[in-house]
C-alpha cells in the first residue's frame, strides 16, 4: 500500500462486490478504500496468471469495465480468441485483446519475483485507481466445488460448466496454510478505519475463500470497527450469479436470515433490500433497509452511503 491511511476495508469478489465497491470508491475520499479481493478463483490458463476477480474490480473502479457482462472490458476486441479457435486452441475461457496485456505483463513480473500485491498496486496505478486493491494472500488459495460429478475447479465450473453441476460442498484447498498479505495487514491496522464491509458477493465462492485464509477473519472481528455486510439476495433471488442456486443445493433457504448465519459472529450488522424488509427483525443481528439493486453509479453511491452511515450507528 502507499502512504495513504484507509478509513474503510471492503471485501469483494467479481461482479456484485465489484459495484458496491465502485460506489464505495466514488464516495470515499482517494486513499480511503482499501479493498481484499477474492483470490481463490485465480488460475493459469493459456500460460498465463488470470485474477477474474482483481481484474473486474480493477476495470470497474477505472470505470472500464463492460457494463453488459460486468466482467472483461469496455469495447474489448477479440481477435486473439478467434486466432486461437482457428488454431484449435482452448477458448472455453475468453481473454479479449486488451484483457489479454494485463494477464501478459502481471505473468512477466510475477515470473520476475514481483509479489502479487505489488503487481497489483501498480496496476491500480497504470489506470488511475487511488484505492487500494489487496489481494487477499501471496500464497496459492483455489476453490474447488465439490459436485455430484466429482471435484471441479473453480474455472471448470464456473465458466466450463457454466455453474451448472449440483454443489454438494466447497473447499479452499491451501488458505490453512496461506497468510494474509502484508498489504491487507496493513490496511487492517490503520487508525482511521471505521468500518469493514462485506460486498454483496457469493458468500460461498467469493467472500469464503477470503474468511478461510489462515487468521484473516479472526484480524477482521478483532479488529475492534463494525463489520457490515450487505445481503447478496433480493427477494430470494440473486441479482448475478449462482448464489440461490448453490443455498438450494447445500439444503438452505435463500432468505437474509440464512445469509447473517452464514457469516455468523463476523457481522455486527447486515443491509438487506426493500424488497425484503420483513426480514429485518429476523436476521438475529442488526438490520438496515436499503435500496441495495446497484443498476448505475448514482445507486452505487446511494447504497454505498447508506452502508457506511448504518455502520457509524453501531
Amino acid at each position: 500500500m502507499s502512504g495513504d491511511l484507509p478509513s474503510v476495508v471492503a471485501l469483494s469478489g467479481g461482479v456484485g462486490g465489484a459495484r458496491l465497491a465502485r460506489g464505495l470508491h466514488l464516495h470515499l475520499s482517494p486513499g480511503q478504500l482499501a479493498c481484499i479481493v477474492n483470490t481463490g478463483d485465480d488460475f493459469e490458463h493459456l500460460g498465463l496468471y488470470v485474477c477474474p476477480d482483481l481484474d473486474t474490480v480493477l476495470y470497474t473502479l477505472a470505470d472500464c469495465h463492460n457494463p453488459g457482462t460486468g466482467w472483461g472490458r469496455r469495447d474489448e476486441t477479440w481477435t486473439f480468441m478467434s486466432v486461437l479457435a482457428q488454431l484449435g486452441g482452448p477458448d472455453w475461457f475468453r481473454l479479449g485483446d486488451g484483457d489479454l496485456a494485463l494477464h501478459v505483463e502481471r505473468t512477466r513480473r510475477l515470473r520476475s519475483g514481483v509479489p502479487l500485491s505489488v503487481v497489483t498496486r501498480d496496476l491500480c496505478a497504470s489506470f488511475g485507481v487511488a484505492s487500494a486493491l489487496l489481494p487477499m494472500t501471496e500464497a496459492p488459495v483455489r476453490t474447488l466445488v465439490h459436485t455430484r460429478e466429482g471435484i471441479l475447479e473453480f474455472q471448470d465450473y464456473f465458466v466450463r460448466r457454466r455453474a451448472a453441476p449440483v454443489v454438494t460442498a466447497l473447499e479452499y484447498a491451501g488458505a490453512t496454510d496461506a497468510r494474509p498479505s502484508p498489504a491487507v495487514i496493513e490496511a487492517l491496522a490503520s487508525p482511521a478505519l471505521e468500518a469493514i464491509v462485506v460486498c454483496p458477493s457469493n458468500p460461498w465462492l467469493s467472500v469464503d475463500p477470503i474468511l478461510a485464509v489462515h487468521g484473516l477473519r479472526e484480524a477482521l472481528r478483532d479488529r475492534g470497527v463494525p463489520v457490515v455486510a450487505v445481503c447478496p439476495l433480493i427477494g430470494g433471488r440473486a441479482v448475478k450469479g449462482p448464489t440461490g442456486k448453490i443455498m438450494a443445493e447445500l439444503g438452505l433457504e435463500a432468505t437474509p436470515a440464512a445469509i447473517a448465519a452464514h457469516y455468523g459472529d463476523l457481522l455486527d450488522g447486515m443491509v438487506i433490500d426493500e424488497t425484503d424488509r420483513d426480514w429485518a427483525s429476523r436476521c438475529g443481528l442488526p438490520t438496515a433497509v436499503a435500496q441495495t439493486l446497484m443498476s448505475d453509479d448514482a445507486r452505487r453511491v446511494a447504497l454505498a452511503e447508506a452502508v457506511l452511515r448504518f455502520a457509524r450507528s453501531l
